[in-house]
């Protein structure tokens, strides 16, 4: 008799390798609504910016900002693209704070350098 082959996931173990694999102790979803509100509050108007910057409904919207669910692929990008704080808490969750820190520092290095230069164009 031949043994079938394949078609089947091994029976060691009750979840996937990444399954639950943040190392922040926060989940996914709360992290990023944590951001959100921190950033737009928890208003209809802040329903509508999400909606606007990333061009989801407003249902998906309101789920995002509850922590039901979170944004993925495109919505998630756009809105690491329009919000430091989502941006920042991405980073958390794949364990590259300091990537953030370095980015932070070295803006403000840069702001450090035009306002040196605008007083000393001032005397």
């Amino acid at each position: 008799m031949r043994t079938k082959m394949g078609n089947e996931f091994p029976k060691m173990g009750n979840s996937l390798p990444l399954s639950g694999a943040d190392r922040t102790g926060m989940p996914y979803e709360h992290a990023i609504a944590l951001a959100v509100r921190r950033e737009l509050g928890g208003s209809n108007k802040a329903i509508k910016t999400l909606m606007r910057r990333t061009g989801a409904s407003a249902r998906t919207a309101k789920n995002w900002l509850s922590g039901t669910t979170g944004p993925s692929g495109a919505h998630l990008v756009a809105l690491m693209r329009s919000s430091d704080f989502v941006f920042d808490a991405v980073l958390r969750l794949a364990g590259r704070k300091h990537a953030s820190t370095s980015r932070r520092v070295a803006e403000a290095k840069g702001l450090l350098q035009q306002a040196a230069t605008l007083l000393e164009s001032e005397h």
